[in-house]
């Protein structure tokens, strides 16, 4: 089933449903997203982030004596899981403009929202929010709210596509790295209503109270003088002389020689830690390499792509581990990983154990080749004016049953 197809059958059938909506979204406004949470620049109540023809058509509108009342439209033009909504909500109620006649801001009360929930599945046109108020209070707030429903739900939708093609299996976000640190922690919590269980970095995890999970990188290897055994040993004595409560996972591709390495740091750490003590081994294999102990097939059945972190390298290192009497240490694999070959491990029953899958996410991908998102844009339009339709052709005004009416009186008793 698409993510389309979820999103259609995921309507309620009753007023019960709606109430529990209802219910979801404003404790999770009350209890886990104050506005203090995301820290919001207070220029951006000025216009000072906002597209300039924004600000200026408040300012024209003000000229003119105009302060219509309008209900503006937000919709994606693809399917997958809208994230971002009580950011855009705390935006809205926070950052609204100055009244030019009486010089005072603007009360969210002034304003009638109407919503989805982070986490809906949605379909391609179907509105996701409306915005019922004084256009003059929120004009300038189009582009900030749109680019928090942007990159929060595609962040989310790879996320629950990556997680759905990997059969339950344990997936660790891992986007940090591959964009600018500032945006860590919303991708983090976009991650987080995709799906995924397990964040990178601490900053991932804040808003929703998780840490950052990490084994040990190359440099750590490289400053062990490229002895893994010495390395993952050190690691877990540092673990448990701090009393760090971490899984050990020993990364071991340094040499491109991942069977050998694997099963020199298992062995290792059995006769320093005994059995059970090394929980996994990372494989992270260059896609421009073959491993050591899949060379002579390569050089033999050159049609075969054997490269990277190969369903051959897995299944020869599962093989040599339980030979060993390593059957429980686990398998993680990460390098290039996205929708199409996580499917392909599973389809193959690959044995591994879990993913780390990084730059994919965030839209560094190849669309639907890779079986992933590299654009979800939202767009908003004006669809009513002093209560009468008016708007641009194409884009009338369209209800969703699955709305959600904010209570700004309730959110204040919860």
């Amino acid at each position: 089933m698409t993510i389309r197809d979820m999103a259609q059958h995921s309507r309620p059938d009753n007023q019960t449903r709606v109430q529990t909506r209802a219910q979801i979204l404003h404790e999770a406004l009350a209890r886990q997203f104050p506005a203090s949470l995301f820290q919001f620049d207070p220029r951006m109540a000025d216009g000072y982030f906002a597209d300039r023809y924004f600000v200026l058509t408040a300012a024209t509108l003000a000229h003119a004596g105009l302060d219509p009342i309008v209900t503006m439209q937000i919709f994606a033009k693809r399917s997958g899981v809208v994230a971002g909504i009580y950011e855009a909500i705390r935006i809205l109620e926070t950052q609204l403009a100055v009244n030019p006649r009486t010089g005072a801001r603007y009360e969210f009360d002034d304003l009638t929202v109407d919503t989805l929930v982070d986490g809906d599945l949605i379909a391609p046109w179907e509105p996701v929010m409306h915005i019922t108020g004084p256009y003059l209070a929120f004009a300038h707030l189009e582009t900030d709210y749109l680019g928090v429903l942007a990159r929060r739900s595609l962040v989310a939708s790879n996320v629950r596509r990556v997680i759905d093609a990997s059969n339950g299996k344990l997936v660790i976000f891992m986007g940090a790295r591959h964009d600018d640190w500032r945006v860590q922690t919303a991708d983090g919590f976009a991650a987080k209503i995709g799906g995924i269980a397990s964040v990178s970095t601490d900053a991932n995890g804040a808003w929703w109270g998780a840490d950052g999970v990490g084994t040990m990188p190359h440099s750590m290897i490289a400053a062990f003088n490229g002895d893994i055994p010495r390395a993952t040993l050190a690691f877990t004595q540092f673990c448990r002389d701090t009393k760090l409560s971490v899984n050990i996972v020993s990364l071991t591709d340094y040499h491109n020689d991942v069977v050998g390495d694997s099963v020199a740091v298992a062995r290792a750490m059995r006769d320093q830690f005994g059995h059970g003590a090394l929980w996994g081994v990372r494989i992270d294999t260059s896609e421009r390499l073959v491993d050591r102990s899949l060379q002579a097939d390569a050089m033999r059945h050159t049609e075969r792509r054997l490269n990277g972190v190969c369903p051959e390298l897995v299944r020869l290192l599962r093989s040599a581990l339980d030979e060993e009497g390593f059957d429980y240490v686990r398998i993680g694999v990460s390098g290039g990983f996205h929708v199409r070959k996580i499917e392909r491990f599973e389809i193959e029953h690959v044995p591994v154990d879990f993913y780390g899958v990084g730059s994919s996410l965030l839209g560094h991908n190849d669309g639907d080749a890779d079986g992933l998102t590299n654009n979800f844009d939202f767009t908003a339009d004006v669809v009513r004016v002093d209560g009468r339709p008016e708007s641009k052709a194409g884009r009338e005004e369209h209800q969703n049953s699955r709305f959600v009416r904010l209570e700004p009186a309730l959110l204040k008793q919860l």
